[in-house]
């Protein structure tokens, strides 16, 4: 039991990461109906900036662990509406299919090339800024980065929800998400509610990259893979569900770390892919998303 609490408990601090990614899929699908599918490479990029900031890199450190957050999410911010000029918003004006698709994937390309550029090929480390001496409970350690991550990611989907409920921007986005159409009739600027959401979408995947860094390897392969789980995890839960992507992270996340302990490590991606395959044969809006209806 001890066991399977310390795998259980590691999934759950996994699958709030990939729930953090795949939040980000919901607030850009939301206002625009486009994804970012480089959205790992955000995590990436900001995971090497925060490092460069904080390590023994490129003359650093610079700032602790604490201050450099806030650089990282502007970074990430601006690397978002970097993505949305280049890549979504001539694609959104000519009302191309898959334009966007395949200008954000070349993006994502571009971005990982850079990094292998400028930070290299080879994995490097983040330093903790916790201790790395883990606590019990209930038989089973705990890492206090594992904590700080789990309770991070939920803090940045909170404030997200609360500016979209309490704000007047936030109730723009929310404007525009519901009918982009008429929230442009009522004088709502959707191409700028559009480029606010890829921001945010951007400016969170670069603040779950620093906030997993210092429990992995940072490189500039790290994003690929999270960035295609989360987007799993955003198909599970539903892209039009908040409390799905959360419960789809954690499903994925312990499937993961338990199937790698009791199974083969082998093995580990294999319950959330085929969990994947029977959500879209049998509920395809995800587990917790609503159907749209189309009137023809």
């Amino acid at each position: 039991m001890e066991i399977l609490l310390q795998l259980v408990l590691s999934g759950v601090a996994l699958g709030m990461i990939y729930a953090v990614i795949a939040f980000g899929y919901q607030l850009t699908f939301a206002t625009s109906g486009t994804l970012n599918f480089g959205q790992g490479e955000a995590l990436m990029l900001g995971a090497l900036v925060g490092l460069s900031l904080v390590g023994n890199v490129h003359g650093g450190p610079y700032l602790n662990y604490w201050l450099m957050i806030p650089v990282v999410i502007v970074f990430g911010a601006m690397q978002g509406v970097f993505v949305e000029w280049i890549g979504v918003r001539p694609a959104i004006k000519i009302k191309s299919e898959f334009g966007w698709i395949m200008s954000t994937i070349a993006l994502a390309i571009i971005f990982k090339n850079v990094a292998e550029n400028i930070w290299g090929k080879d994995d490097l480390t983040f330093p903790t800024p916790l201790t790395a001496t883990p606590f019990q409970v209930m038989g089973a350690n705990v890492q206090p980065m594992q904590v700080v991550v789990v309770l991070g990611a939920l803090a940045m989907m909170l404030a997200v929800e609360v500016f979209n409920r309490k704000s007047i921007y936030g109730k723009a986005v929310v404007a525009t998400s519901n009918d982009r159409d008429a929230a442009g009739l009522m004088g709502i600027n959707t191409a700028r509610v559009i480029t606010f959401s890829y921001a945010l979408s951007s400016a969170t995947a670069a603040l779950a990259g620093v906030l997993i860094a210092p429990l992995t390897l940072t490189g500039s392969t790290m994003g690929t893979a999270l960035g295609l789980k989360a987007f799993a995890v955003a198909i599970i839960g539903g892209l039009t569900s908040g409390m799905g992507v959360i419960v789809g992270g954690l499903i994925l996340g312990i499937a993961e770390t338990t199937t790698g302990f009791y199974i083969s490590t082998g093995y580990k991606e294999v319950p959330g892919l085929v969990l994947l395959l029977l959500v879209l044969a049998i509920k395809p809006a995800g587990l917790f998303g609503k159907a749209a209806i189309k009137k023809v």
